[in-house]
């Protein structure tokens, strides 16, 4: 009787402790999806062409099926599929979560760039034929927004740059942003301050095409709407009449296609590859409940001039011919080539 008594014990404290864990996973979900709407209903840019009523009572209803909240983050998709959301994603531990449409649809990439992507490419500046200057401008993912971050990421590459500048002096440079799939434009831009000069160089459109934020380069400053977000030391003359030519691929995205507008109106500039991914819009991020961050979509992406460009389309259309083994052998370089040595 007393081994009855206590399985029966055993039984029930196990059954009650179930429960306890699943209402501490239940209001850890409701907390974090109750901060989530909260942040969409009032900054995502298309939220007045999102039934709210409708999202909100489906997601609810779906979220009962989780048993922990790591797992409820699962749902994250099914959510930005409902709102067109295709350029919202949530991080948490390392893992990103995003609707289905932040993925490129069948994107048609070479094998010689898969081949190369699944290195990891990062930053390059270096010659090319002795001639011309190349630089590889990859995706730049990090949380640490402070102007002393951006600048210690910037200035590194900024100096590379600068380095090849006065003591190879190329004719003309090659600016290659198919491997640039999105992340933080900031320190890519003050990397390429010489080539951009002390000019507008994008702009932040809200839902009716009206300018909310202009970024501009000035003496080595990023500045948004006046204020310094972040600096590099600039060194010698500035390269913002010099030929520069713009390759892009269909993977460009996001901070990989601001960086493309930001030449959109510079004089002595070409476009060469395939048109981008089209994640012309502006995220902001918004830290959520459980050590979670959301890049937020609140606004188009317009260039110098103000103009919002779902894709950015090159001016000379190359598509699957690149090389990374020999880059004169690119396709896509030897347009550019082309280009920087004509009159």
């Amino acid at each position: 009787m007393k081994k009855i008594i206590l399985l029966f014990f055993t039984i029930s404290l196990s059954a009650n402790l179930f429960a306890q864990g699943n209402k501490s996973a239940s209001d850890s979900i409701a907390v974090f999806y109750d901060q989530l709407f909260i942040n969409l209903k009032r900054d995502y840019l298309f939220k007045k062409t999102v039934d709210w009523k409708v999202v909100e009572s489906h997601t609810r209803q779906n979220l009962t099926q989780y048993r922990n909240f790591e797992s409820s983050l699962g749902e994250i998709s099914m959510l930005f599929d409902e709102m067109g959301a295709n350029h919202c994603i949530v991080f948490y531990k390392g893992k990103k979560y995003a609707g289905t449409g932040n993925k490129v649809s069948d994107p048609k990439y070479s094998e010689q760039w898969k081949k190369k992507y699944v290195t990891k490419p990062g930053f390059e500046a270096k010659m090319l034929n002795n001639k011309y200057g190349y630089i590889l401008m990859p995706n730049m993912v990090f949380f640490d927004n402070s102007a002393e971050n951006i600048h210690k990421i910037a200035q590194p590459l900024y100096d590379q740059i600068a380095r090849l500048k006065m003591r190879d002096k190329p004719i003309g440079w090659i600016i290659d942003l198919r491997f640039n799939t999105g992340g933080n434009s900031t320190p890519m831009l003050l990397a390429l301050y010489d080539f951009l000069g002390n000019n507008n160089i994008w702009s932040s459109l809200n839902i009716n095409g009206k300018v909310i934020d202009k970024a501009k380069l000035n003496n080595g400053k990023y500045l948004n709407n006046g204020r310094t977000l972040s600096f590099i030391s600039p060194e010698g003359d500035l390269l913002d009449g010099t030929k520069v030519a713009v390759i892009t691929g269909v993977l460009t995205a996001s901070s990989g296609e601001v960086t493309a507008l930001a030449f959109k109106g510079r004089p002595n500039t070409i476009f060469i590859g395939e048109t981008t991914a089209g994640f012309t819009t502006g995220n902001i991020f918004c830290a959520l409940p459980f050590g979670t961050t959301m890049a937020l979509t609140k606004t188009f992406d317009g260039d110098r001039n103000d103009k919002y460009h779902q894709k950015m389309i090159p001016d000379i259309l190359v598509s699957k011919h690149d090389n990374f083994d020999d880059l004169l052998l690119d396709k896509n370089i030897e347009e550019a080539i082309k280009f920087l040595n004509s009159q």
